[in-house]
């Protein structure tokens, strides 16, 4: 019996979900339970698990990956105790491409490297599963892993290597990450200028030991981090050094908030007290003119975001407390799914996550109340009903009655990036005739016009996701 199936589902521990872990748990750990109990009574000469050294050493965003095949090890283990057949090989990451290995591109490697992982060639593997066979009569697990204990700096090292590692080793860009806390003190007694600099050499240092970089000198300020190679996870990986190096209390998006060295650089600057503003200005310098002839004011608005946020005050109280929005897909949508979800993010018609921060109630609409008949509104794309719902809201808080609005020269524009409604839509006749007002930009804000009878400018913005600030 050889056992050698296996499914990645990879994700930091806080995002980890129940089916994520059963996936990943059937896959390795319930055929290995399987095998072992229907083979239990067979004379057979070969028991092998194909397990893994990420259930021996660990592996950053696999703690259900090692979890599983930690419990084939120990399945293994206690059938070699009762006398049964039993081998466990904790492979290592393999030089030729797999089904569960695709992914990793060149940064991807670059970071194992960095982290001491060789890996194994064909002949090599073979070699090591011939011996491993050889010394099957000794032993119930054997890792057959490709490891430069050389470039491992102390932190890397898993405990159950350490007695491997010598003393001296090549001083890799992981080593020159400042030590925790100290980045206050690295700033103590420099001016503007040389903070920023400082704080940019920290940041560089950072993500080369992230990226696996030799030199911090190998990374470019100005370069964006998905450019360089970041993903959801080694984006972390940096935020937690930057937050051990600076003792700040980073947020997990701080790479994508701050998408350059350079801009990560200017923001803890900021958030370290050296912000890079201008001197200020002399006392001779002109008073600031009065705002209250401005042409422009924001009296009032309306909201509705994830987390059940249906008011400003609602939304300050979420910012505020730092609430996690992000949950499972809705069941009120329609969607299958059992079919939604697939962990390859080349996979056509699905996705890969399965989670989100929805709307709750999205498809809510009192279409009576604007005057929209029911099929219309059953057509009407989801951003142009909550848009309706909402200019009403801020006309009400704004203490504007919206009825009295009509034949006014008031203007409406919005930003909006997607129009993939209508692509959804079911071939329906009965729909004929508004599906194609769900699929276009401009009915955006002409919707809104015409429903409240505004006749000033009706202007429709899509610049991607800058569209709501432009």
């Amino acid at each position: 019996v050889i056992h050698a199936a296996g499914v990645l589902d990879d994700a930091v521990v806080t995002a980890q979900t129940d089916e994520q872990l059963a996936r990943v748990w059937a896959a390795k750990a319930s055929v290995a339970a399987n095998l072992d109990a229907a083979t239990t009574d067979l004379p057979l000469g070969l028991f092998l698990m194909f397990s893994s050294a990420a259930g021996v050493l660990g592996n950053a965003g696999q703690a259900g990956y090692a979890a599983a095949n930690a419990f084939v090890d120990a399945l293994v283990a206690r059938r070699r105790a009762t006398g049964l057949p039993g081998l466990s090989i904790a492979w290592g990451l393999w030089a030729r491409g797999s089904a569960m290995t695709r992914h990793l591109d060149d940064a991807d490697l670059a970071r194992l490297r960095a982290g001491g992982v060789k890996p194994l060639l064909d002949e090599q593997g073979l070699a090591l599963l011939d011996a491993a066979r050889a010394a099957a009569t000794h032993t119930s697990l054997l890792v057959a892993a490709g490891i430069d204990v050389r470039e491992l700096s102390a932190d890397d090292v898993p405990a159950i290597l350490r007695n491997l590692a010598g003393r001296t080793r090549r001083r890799a860009a992981a080593d020159t990450a400042v030590e925790q806390g100290a980045l206050e003190r690295r700033l103590a007694g420099l001016d503007q200028t040389e903070r920023r600099a400082a704080v940019t050499d920290v940041v560089r240092e950072c993500v080369a030991a992230v990226l696996g970089h030799r030199s911090a000198s190998d990374v470019r300020t100005e370069a964006n981090f998905k450019d360089l190679g970041f993903d959801s996870l080694t984006a972390v990986q940096l935020r937690n050094r930057l937050s051990a190096a600076s003792g700040l209390r980073l947020p997990a998006t701080l790479a994508f908030d701050h998408p350059t060295p350079q801009a990560l650089a200017a923001h803890l600057c900021t958030r370290l007290g050296g912000a890079t503003a201008a001197p200020a200005t002399p006392s001779s310098a002109a008073p600031p003119v009065p705002t209250t002839d401005d042409p422009v004011a924001i009296v009032a608005m309306a909201c509705k975001y994830p987390g059940g946020v249906t008011t400003p005050e609602g939304l300050w109280d979420l910012v505020e407390a730092g609430v996690d929005t992000v949950g499972a897909f809705p069941t009120t949508r329609g969607w299958d799914l059992e079919r939604l979800f697939h962990p390859d993010p080349d996979h056509p018609g699905t996705s890969y996550a399965d989670e989100g921060a929805f709307l709750p109630d999205a498809g809510d609409f009192d279409a009576a109340f604007f005057g929209i008949n029911p099929r219309e509104a059953l057509a009407m794309d989801p951003q142009q009903r909550l848009l309706l719902e909402a200019s009403w809201e801020v006309f009400e808080r704004a203490g504007i009655d919206p009825t009295t609005l009509k034949g006014s020269l008031t203007g409406t524009y919005v930003g909006v990036m997607y129009h993939d409604y209508a692509a959804g839509l079911a071939q329906d006749a009965q729909l004929e005739g508004y599906s194609m007002l769900a699929g276009s930009g401009s009915v955006v804000s002409g919707r809104v016009s015409y429903t409240l009878g505004l006749e000033g400018p009706a202007v429709t913005v899509d610049t991607a996701c800058s569209s709501s600030l432009v």
